[in-house]
């Protein structure tokens, strides 16, 4: 242990206090180097990312950047974490997902390290009625059972009541959510199939009769899942939580008990800080709620925190667990009481063995070997993630009230006013992906054409008819798939001739940009032999603004009478002569390669 001498650290107090003006100026000197002329505040906000919410992420983060105090653990107004003790005594709850009767992988899950089981169930999930059957061998007094059952939430409730009491289960000792998200379901189907007045009972025998059991989820999934940024999220999930709480309170439960009976499922992505700083404020946020309603004891909100879906790819599927890892750790740091890690192959169908083991064991190592879950909130006090869980608080906090003007969430869904906003999100963050301003690894970014294809068996069909389902790869897996078709009709991919002129010191980093560009799109980039050689309708001039100035012109006009249709020039745009179009950072790269697969007759 370190013993501080009577004055602190004297070898520090030696050292004056470095001003935050003294830092801007240094910032403008470096950035006068790069040709930009600003000063003052201007320095600091050239280094600044906007994030979506119109955030913005400052580089440098000080004692002035204050955030409304953040409380104690298990205190109101729970930033800090629903319960004192947080996740220190096992861990947070790892819940791994099922929409098949397939009761073998579900024991094999929970002998491997699942603590609980999220089933999807009615549908095309599993039968209500094949229930008992799926949770043969499962000790329900041990593992937590939550429900998603659409508007089968009833009736699947009542089956998992039964067999609660065929199997000695005491009421007291049975534990998980019933699932029942009318909203939530709305939004993923379009139609109002089930109401909150059917399911309040469920709510009612649960706070009567079985402490553990929550009868209520606002799954946050459905907006996420359309596009919707993290405010949006939180949004949406307040407006559900108060539609709820008015429809419980309304049914004769106390606010304390309604408050009770709800679970809340939130996306975690791989932005780690944002989902920090998102479970964090969702607590704070619903902490308010329940002080507003005369129940601040309540107001401890409990997290099932999903690895995000639309994070997800289809194409390089590995790089899914990297993505997974981080979202895990993001969560769990963020203090949700559970995770449900997506297995790698889940966009590509049923996940096998090996990808249901590689999620669990995501949690596994977190927990176990990493100790994550040993410190509560780690991040808490970070001047960065304190300012960003405030800035993204009050960004939910003002959708959320726009939610409430429009009368509620069921009228702002019925309305489109929810859809709007979530697809003008999607929209702006399109185009980010577009121009690869957000890449994708392995799919917009080191794309690997020669990929072994990894096979499914096909799951069981989403529910449809509501708000749309979006993923980050769509555009460009689009692309890929046209030049997989037409790779097995004619044997072969599309492909682009890429002229190197002059060195390799003044053509390779070009040479790889467009190499990466355009193998993202699913065309085979051609670098060796000649243009007549490569087997390609069209070419690419690689090299340096010095090198296009000498010879840019002349050989294009090389390629043309080679045969080339179209000559592309990988560098910022000019006024070349023989030049069609150029390929640069920031360009829209989808539209660039769905026009060069229409021009080389790619279907």
């Amino acid at each position: 242990m370190t013993v501080l001498p009577d004055d602190g650290l004297s070898l520090a107090s030696e050292f004056p206090d470095a001003p935050h003006e003294q830092w801007q100026h240094l910032v403008a000197g470096v950035l006068r180097k790069s040709g930009k002329e600003v000063s003052g505040d201007a320095a600091e906000d050239a280094l600044s990312t906007v994030l979506e919410d119109n955030l913005t992420t400052r580089p440098l983060y000080t004692a002035r950047d204050t955030a409304p105090a953040a409380g104690l653990p298990g205190f109101a107004p729970f930033v800090r974490g629903g319960r004192a003790e947080g996740n220190t005594t096992s861990g947070w709850d790892v819940r791994q997902r099922h929409v098949t009767p397939d009761g073998e992988a579900i024991l094999s899950d929970l002998e491997n390290g699942v603590t609980s089981l999220w089933l999807g169930v009615g549908g095309t999930g599993i039968p209500v009625s094949a229930l008992g059957t799926v949770l043969d061998g499962v000790y329900l007094d041990l593992a937590p059972v939550a429900l998603d059952a659409g508007e089968e939430t009833e009736a699947a409730a009542e089956r998992l009541f039964q067999l609660y009491e065929e199997r000695g289960v005491a009421a007291d000792a049975a534990r998980g959510n019933l699932g029942a998200d009318p909203l939530g379901h709305e939004a993923r189907t379009g139609r109002p199939s089930y109401d909150l007045a059917s399911v309040t009972g469920l709510a009612r025998r649960c706070a009567d009769r079985h402490p553990g059991l929550r009868a209520l989820t606002v799954d946050v999934l459905p907006y996420h899942e359309a596009g919707g940024s993290a405010a949006q999220e939180l949004g949406c999930s307040l407006a559900t939580g108060v539609a709820y709480l008015r429809g419980l309170t309304g049914a004769g439960l106390s606010v304390t008990e309604a408050c009770g009976q709800l679970e809340f499922r939130y996306a975690a992505t791989a932005d780690q800080f944002l989902t920090i700083a998102k479970l964090r404020a969702a607590r704070r946020l619903w902490a308010r709620v329940a002080e507003a309603c005369g129940a601040p004891e309540a107001g401890a909100q409990r997290q099932h925190a999903v690895t995000s879906p639309v994070m997800m790819t289809r194409r390089d599927p590995w790089v899914n667990m990297l993505r997974t890892t981080v979202a895990t750790l993001a969560a769990g740091v963020g203090g949700a009481d559970g995770v449900t890690v997506l297995p790698f192959d889940e966009a590509l169908g049923l996940p096998d063995a090996f990808a249901r083991r590689i999620a669990r064991n995501t949690s596994t190592i977190l927990i176990e070997e990493s100790h994550l879950s040993r410190v509560i909130d780690p991040a808490g006090g970070s001047w960065y993630v304190e300012r960003l869980t405030d800035e993204l608080a009050h960004a939910a906090w003002q959708f959320f009230q726009e939610i409430e003007r429009a009368g509620g969430q069921e009228a702002a869904l019925r309305s489109g006013l929810v859809g709007e906003r979530l697809a003008a999100t999607w929209s702006a963050r399109s185009a980010k992906l577009a121009t690869r301003r957000e890449p994708i690894t392995g799919v917009s970014e080191f794309p690997h054409l020669a990929e072994k294809p990894v096979d499914r068996a096909p799951a069981p069909e989403p529910p449809t008819g509501g708000l749309p389902r979006v993923r980050r790869d769509e555009a460009y897996e689009a692309l890929r798939a046209r030049s997989d078709a037409h790779l097995a009709v004619t044997g072969a991919r599309p492909r682009v001739y890429l002229a190197a002129l002059g060195p390799a010191a003044a053509h390779s980093a070009r040479l790889a940009f467009a190499t990466n560009l355009f193998q993202a799109g699913g065309i085979e980039a051609v670098a060796e032999g000649t243009f007549e050689e490569s087997g390609a309708s069209e070419a690419c001039l690689c090299s340096s603004d010095a090198l296009y100035a000498e010879g840019a012109e002349a050989a294009a006009a090389e390629l043309r009478a080679a045969g080339a249709e179209h000559v592309l020039l990988a560098g910022r745009p000019g006024a070349y002569s023989g030049v069609d179009a150029y390929v640069f950072a920031g360009c829209d790269a989808v539209a660039l390669l769905s026009t060069a697969l229409d021009r080389m007759g790619v279907s």
